[in-house]
């Protein structure tokens, strides 16, 4: 995760090109329940940076010529679920065991994540805090319906100019406390 770019412009084919990594993501019942926002003007991406105010701590991420805002639309997936072949008659949320509106649009997010590494480039995947989402919906015209989950921010990487992130301060937990194999707890 990125968090020091340069102004430098990305290519429109770079752009485009992470873009639609976003539309191969996988979903469930091939429902498709997104939308992204791309930012890829410098007005735009200052409106986009004036609502997210926490993000001050990290004052050249806001030099990264794109930012994409992954929104979630729960009501696609509910419809989509209510169709004949899919065996429910009723748009239920108690169906589903996760929000898998959110975990397919997270997914997206993720592979524009990857696709930017790959076009060696730098990224970053943020949050938009609670209280901040209704002035983001006002300030660019976001249906109700459309939750944003996070924002993919990409550009060219700078030299470290802020504080250093996560990664750097923490280390990777060990694998065998997390990886469990054949039953809870299995190192084998």
């Amino acid at each position: 995760m990125v968090r020091d770019y340069t102004d430098q412009e990305l290519s429109a084919e770079a752009v485009e090109k992470i873009l639609a990594s976003a539309l191969r993501a996988p979903s469930a019942g091939f429902s498709q329940g997104w939308g992204f926002l791309a930012l890829t003007q410098a007005p735009d991406r200052a409106r986009f940076w004036r609502l997210v105010a926490f993000m001050d701590q990290f004052p050249s991420m806001q030099q990264a010529p794109l930012v994409v805002v992954a929104l979630s639309n729960k009501s696609v997936y509910l419809d989509r679920y209510a169709e004949a072949d899919k065996g429910w008659t009723d748009r239920s949320e108690a169906h589903w065991p996760v929000p898998y509106w959110d975990i397919d649009t997270g997914m997206a997010a993720l592979l524009m994540l990857l696709t930017a590494v790959d076009e060696g480039l730098g990224a970053c995947f943020i949050g938009i805090q609670p209280e901040q989402i209704p002035a983001f919906r006002a300030e660019f015209g976001v249906p109700d319906e459309y939750n944003p989950i996070g924002a993919v921010i990409v550009g060219y990487r700078a030299e470290r100019a802020g504080p250093p992130g996560s990664g750097v301060t923490r280390r990777h937990r060990d694998p065998g406390d997390v990886v469990h194999r054949g039953h809870w707890g299995g190192k084998g």
